[in-house]
């Protein structure tokens, strides 16, 4: 219980004296994932809407892979993508290892299909509804997934959020890519990986409460700008 309470006096010291270390890796953090968050979506809702309107004849076994690869493990992830990005990798040319653009990546690869799967879900029902009447208005499936995406943005916007939950708590794989290098790729979760090996938990807890806050905090200001709560309805 110490710990804890020595953890919230680090987290609020670290805070109160806008620690530089502190403010540049968590201003790493969200770009990181944000900007992995923003591609993933960009890739996920579509194919969501896409798996939603479109029939064909391996659609099941599709959705069930995507279904599968929202367990990917982080860590095998990570493994890939370092095969792919190293020197002796087909994409080692362009020098991407242990940068920032890696650990995006090696987000969007684990945040793609459970963004993608959740939207999945939430526009096949929507799908349901409005197929008789997309259909008589002889619409293309580009307008009836654009439809689709814009009369769902308030359930997707859970499904981007989901991503962004899942992608900002990532280490593994970012720990592989990025090799948690200081004032180049260190991340808080690297960071509290690494206080944490050196014993030293107090300000590991300190990074996590940290973390936690700036989770929080991006969610309500994300749903706060896009007015999710409306006349007292959530």
């Amino acid at each position: 219980m110490t710990e804890i309470w020595d953890g919230l006096r680090q987290a609020a010291l670290l805070i109160v004296t806008l620690d530089p270390d502190l403010l540049q890796i968590s201003a790493r953090s969200l770009h990181v994932t944000l900007t992995a968050t923003v591609i993933a979506s960009a890739i996920g809702l579509p194919l969501g809407g896409w798996l939603a309107v479109y029939r064909f004849r391996a659609r099941r076994s599709v959705i069930a892979l995507l279904n599968a690869l929202m367990g990917l493990p982080p860590v095998v992830v990570g493994l890939i993508v370092y095969l792919m990005l190293s020197r002796s990798g087909p994409f080692g040319v362009f020098g991407l290892l242990f940068t920032p653009t890696a650990m995006i990546i090696a987000q969007v690869v684990i945040l793609t299909p459970l963004i993608a799967s959740i939207a999945h879900q939430a526009l096949r029902e929507l799908w349901a509804e409005y197929h008789d009447l997309l259909i008589s208005l002889n619409t293309s499936r580009r307008q009836r997934i654009r439809t689709l995406l814009w009369d769902a943005r308030r359930a997707l916007l859970t499904a981007s959020l989901a991503g962004f939950g899942r992608g900002i708590g990532e280490v593994g794989a970012i720990m592989i890519v990025g090799g948690n290098i200081d004032q180049a790729t260190r991340v808080l979760t690297t960071a509290i990986a690494l206080e944490t090996g050196k014993g030293n938990f107090a300000l590991a807890l300190g990074l996590g409460f940290v973390l936690i806050a700036i989770a929080i905090g991006v969610n309500l200001s994300i749903h706060y700008a896009s007015k999710t709560e409306v006349s007292s309805r959530w």
